[in-house]
């Protein structure tokens, strides 16, 4: 594996533990599990912006992914939805870049 991938890997690794770490916190903390965490994300102005866009970004990578499967019929490579809706684009970004960098055969 190249150098490359491993970082592609280690940075989805951390970006599916590291925010989900915070998010536990948070709802742990407040004690209003996950439509609390929600209702976090619009507060204020600011985590709105936030929230918008990494919304935007996730559909952004979403229809990227999407486009480059399909061309490539790299389809492991749809696992990379998923990881970005349900974990965070932090996931999802690079590990569709980690899946993408294999040979495809």
């Amino acid at each position: 594996m190249s150098p490359l991938r491993l970082v592609y890997l280690a940075l989805a690794v951390w970006g599916a533990i590291h925010p989900m770490y915070w998010f536990v916190t948070y709802m742990r903390e407040t004690g209003t599990g996950l439509s609390g965490l929600i209702d976090a994300w619009y507060v204020n102005a600011s985590t709105t912006g936030l929230t918008w866009d990494l919304t935007i970004a996730a559909v952004t990578l979403t229809v990227w992914i999407i486009a480059e499967t399909v061309v490539r019929k790299n389809w492991p490579a749809l696992v990379a939805i998923p990881a970005t809706f349900c974990i965070g684009v932090s996931c999802g970004l690079p590990l569709y870049l980690f899946l993408r960098s294999r040979p495809v055969t």
